[in-house]
């Protein structure tokens, strides 16, 4: 099975400059919980999840017009849609996060898979692994 067999199409994204209140009203109309940031060129340049609003942003004090390049995570995993499901499953264990950017043979953003794709699509074995591997601590505690 292949990323794209699994992956979500032309994800909601946004750019640098959007608010994060305005990032999290995206999250709130499609019940999702990551945008990924793209340039102008319509290639990643960071991630930005729920998370990252309340911990980067709400709990430091920044106002609502704060932009989620502020706040954003910049080390973003990509993935393509022909590699292999478990070759990505692998990278985001060892990197332990939830979400993967799809980028095209140009490096645009052309979908999204997320832990919860992999729950619904693949085998028990590798859902459970990637699960198990992906929520162990880290060593920091608290928000953020």
């Amino acid at each position: 099975m292949q990323v794209q067999d699994i992956m979500t199409s032309d994800p909601v994204c946004c750019g640098g400059n959007t608010t994060i209140q305005e990032a999290a009203k995206l999250m709130a109309e499609h019940s999702i919980g990551a945008l990924p940031v793209l340039n102008d060129a319509g290639e990643p340049m960071g991630i930005v999840t729920d998370r990252d609003i309340c911990c980067g942003g709400v709990a430091e004090g920044k106002s609502g017009d704060t932009a989620v390049s502020e706040v954003m995570s910049t080390d973003v995993l990509t993935t393509s849609p022909e590699e292999d499901v478990s070759s990505c499953c692998n990278k985001m264990e060892e990197r332990q996060v939830r979400r993967a950017v799809v980028t095209d043979g140009e490096g645009k953003c052309c979908g999204m898979v997320a832990q919860a794709d992999v729950a619904r699509e693949a085998q028990g074995a590798e859902t459970a692994d990637l699960v198990q591997k992906v929520s162990q601590p880290e060593g920091r505690s608290g928000c953020c």
